[in-house]
């Protein structure tokens, strides 16, 4: 990463957010970051996946979500955890699609945000807002997201790539229940998750040993059944909850579609009514 370091960011410490841009091919990140990232890739050989493809495929299900959204007339996005800017940023993919677009994004990194509104200054339909994905009724009454986005409107909830870094189960469990609390008939809610699968425990602790040295402080091994949950009293899009690489809206399922395999599961579910 060129340039002089932010205030209160420490370069010695990996950030997950950095350590996404390096697994994309980006270029802000600093030596930590890449050493942690580094270590995740070679685990990830060891489990029969690389951590970089598994980037690109999570941040093109990302693209495929937006699309698809955009074209069926959700014209507003609320990207919670967005993570560093890179090529087709979900306001840039949905304003491909559709006119009228509105997008908040929103992190708790000092990097990001500095990136985020750098890049989008002059782009009146995107703003960039600090806040913590613990905390969502805050982001929801954040004052500049509810100017901007209209919440009386169908609108996107974006969780991706984001609750595995709480690595509590409760924690991780209310975030999510306080978020469809917020969520009107029509709204969506896009979300994708690192998936344990069958790793060893000893994979597992290996990569928790990894993320327990960045600025998330721990990254959650939770299997199928546990992240369905998050999708309890929605209509699940087709294909359903399936591998990040999988999700392709009505595309059939290969038949050798391995559930099994650690990865990451994704999925865009509609709240009825």
């Amino acid at each position: 990463m060129s340039g002089s370091v932010l205030s209160g960011i420490n370069p010695d410490t990996p950030n997950v957010a950095r350590m996404y841009d390096y697994y994309l091919g980006g270029r802000d990140n600093f030596a930590s970051d890449r050493a942690a990232a580094e270590r995740m890739i070679a685990l990830g050989r060891q489990m029969g996946n690389d951590a970089r493809e598994l980037a690109r495929a999570n941040r093109a299900f990302l693209g495929r979500a937006v699309h698809g959204l955009a074209a069926s007339g959700v014209r507003q996005f609320l990207d919670i955890g967005a993570g560093l800017p890179t090529r087709d940023n979900v306001h840039q993919v949905a304003k491909r699609h559709a006119t009228g677009v509105r997008v908040a994004y929103v992190d708790n990194d000092p990097v990001v945000l500095n990136h985020a509104r750098a890049l989008l200054a002059r782009d009146s339909d995107v703003i960039t807002v600090e806040g913590d994905v613990r905390d969502t009724d805050a982001i929801f009454d954040d004052l500049d997201i509810t100017l901007h986005l209209d919440f009386t409107r169908p609108i996107a909830v974006l969780l991706v790539a984001i609750l595995h870094f709480i690595p509590d189960d409760d924690e991780a469990a209310g975030i999510v229940a306080r978020v469809k609390k917020r969520l009107r008939p029509g709204d969506h809610l896009v979300l994708s998750h690192v998936a344990a699968g069958n790793t060893t425990q000893r994979d597992a602790w290996e990569g928790q040993r990894v993320y327990s040295a960045t600025t998330a402080g721990g990254i959650a091994h939770r299997g199928y059944a546990d992240i369905s949950k998050y999708f309890d009293g929605l209509e699940l899009l087709s294909p359903g909850l399936v591998p990040v690489a999988d999700w392709k809206q009505g595309v059939p399922l290969p038949p050798d579609t391995d559930f099994d395999r650690p990865g990451i599961l994704a999925a865009v579910a509609r709240v009825p009514g």
